[in-house]
């Protein structure tokens, strides 16, 4: 599968770096991979330079801002991985209620947000750090075909 790997430290904000993997994503066909994971090493270094909590906050709000413009292009099925990342995108989206569909692995369900606002109705897989198997994200969008 596609995918862009996000540095925080090559971009001054948040916009930036969401922008970078929006612009990327344009021609790709879908599904693709849009991540901030990296190495503890890496990891170490990008939150001595930003700070662990703004750190954090910079990463959930380009997922965010990701998650939104994705959406606004037509996409309706998005597989968020992250508890803080996960309630960043869910706030963002204007979501405030869903329903459990059928589970991906131990403890990780499809959900079916409901239409709201000016957000059509999505399916979201929303998965914790600690959850879901090897394979996880591949079957989850394997479920929905």
């Amino acid at each position: 599968m596609a995918h862009f790997a996000i540095d925080p430290l090559a971009y001054g904000a948040p916009q930036a770096a969401a922008q970078a993997a929006l612009d990327w994503a344009a021609d790709k066909p879908m599904p693709v991979l849009i991540a901030a994971s990296a190495p503890p090493d890496v990891v170490e270094k990008i939150q001595a330079k930003m700070g662990r909590e703004k750190a954090g906050a910079f990463i959930e709000d380009i997922l965010a801002t990701v998650a939104e413009g994705l959406v606004a292009r037509g996409v309706r099925r998005l597989v968020v991985a992250g508890g803080e990342t996960s309630g960043a995108v869910v706030q963002r989206l204007g979501v405030s209620q869903l329903r459990i569909g059928p589970e991906i692995d131990p403890g990780v369900p499809w959900t079916h947000a409901p239409a709201g606002g000016a957000r059509p109705d999505m399916l979201l897989a929303l998965k914790s750090g600690n959850f879901g198997g090897r394979d996880f994200f591949a079957n989850a969008l394997a479920m929905t075909e």
